[in-house]
């Protein structure tokens, strides 16, 4: 089952890029979980893929010399719904209904979410660097997390200019 988890049932092994693959399946879901339950549900489910996501990148790796294997997105499952997290709390808390959860939000945490993901500046690229299965998570929840503040000021800027 550990296999399962860290390549999402699969994911992780199509080509090419599957950590985009893994991302653009996590926004689908993720966009989903938001309009079942609203950011609730979606923070649940994202506490959960970060515990699913260290015992299940511990275990399958735990034989492996190269912790940080392609076919995994499990990672990126957890970090693009914790950058998915930030807009769904902003519509939550501002108490729109679930069924809102307008492109530009989603996407813009898609896109910053690939761009830290990839580029892995600062504490990112530090915790990429670790070599073992805790710096496959965190790279990746630390990239959702600057993606996830990246889009709120990204939204900031659009509605006060477009606004």
């Amino acid at each position: 089952m550990d296999k399962q988890i860290a390549t999402l049932f699969g994911i992780g092994h199509m080509r090419p890029g599957p950590g985009t693959w893994g991302s653009a399946a996590a926004i689908l879901v993720g966009v989903a979980l938001h309009r079942i339950g609203h950011f609730p549900l979606l923070a649940i489910a994202t506490v959960i893929a970060i515990i699913a996501g260290y015992w299940a990148v511990g275990r399958y790796t735990a034989d492996m010399t190269e912790k940080d294997r392609p076919e995994i997105v499990i990672d990126e499952v957890a970090g693009q719904w914790i950058a998915l997290m930030f807009p769904s709390a902003g519509f939550f808390f501002m108490g729109l209904p679930a069924s809102m959860f307008p492109y530009p939000g989603w996407i813009a945490a898609f896109a910053f979410f690939r761009l830290f993901d990839i580029w892995k500046p600062w504490i990112i690229g530090r915790a990429d660097r670790r070599g073992d299965a805790h710096g496959v998570m965190l790279d990746d929840i630390l990239a959702g997390i600057f993606a996830g503040i990246a889009t709120m000021v990204a939204a900031g800027i659009a509605h006060g200019i477009f606004m």
